[in-house]
């Protein structure tokens, strides 16, 4: 099981470089076909998508290791007992919202492959396709809240709070 969530994370962070590599060498053949009189049309369109996905495919790892800021100047002031009771309530909270999150974005992209809706841009994009990164991401975010939150309720200590310790004792 560890070794199917470890697959798991590295895909959204390999998705997300991924996306940000591609973005960039994007950008850097725009920057050269420019100095060269030329356009690479709707370059900019592609960047701003992979931009997108870059954040959302990176969403389930930064989770899991720590790395979204969390105000915990109240947290850390509580007894071990009051923390878990609050980090359960902030676990399923943050459950509601990227539930929400995910529910809609992949309604989203079901709505446009239905309708057939294409971007607005010089190149006529399917629109489901450049929504489903956005999808996906949020997928991934919501699977990554859950598995933090089955740990808790189990009595462990999760991933997201044993990566955040280890930041504050390096303080």
């Amino acid at each position: 099981m560890q070794l199917l969530k470890r697959c798991f994370y590295f895909t959204s962070l390999f998705l997300s470089g991924a996306s940000l590599v591609t973005m960039t060498l994007l950008i850097l053949a725009q920057i050269v076909a420019r100095s060269m009189e030329y356009v690479i049309p709707s370059s900019e369109d592609f960047a701003g998508w992979l931009l997108s996905a870059t954040v959302f495919f990176g969403l389930a790892f930064t989770f899991n290791n720590g790395g979204h800021i969390r105000v915990s100047i109240l947290l850390i002031r509580l007894s071990a007992s009051t923390r878990r009771i609050l980090e359960i309530f902030n676990l399923f909270i943050g459950l509601l919202i990227s539930g929400f999150l995910m529910v809609y974005t992949i309604y989203t992209v079901y709505e446009s492959y239905i309708y057939e809706e294409v971007s607005d841009t010089y190149l006529a994009v399917d629109l489901w396709l450049v929504q489903l990164p956005m999808a996906v991401g949020s997928l991934f975010l919501f699977i990554a809240i859950l598995d933090n939150t089955l740990v808790m309720l189990k009595g462990k200590t999760p991933e997201y709070l044993s990566n955040e310790e280890s930041l504050e004792s390096m303080e």
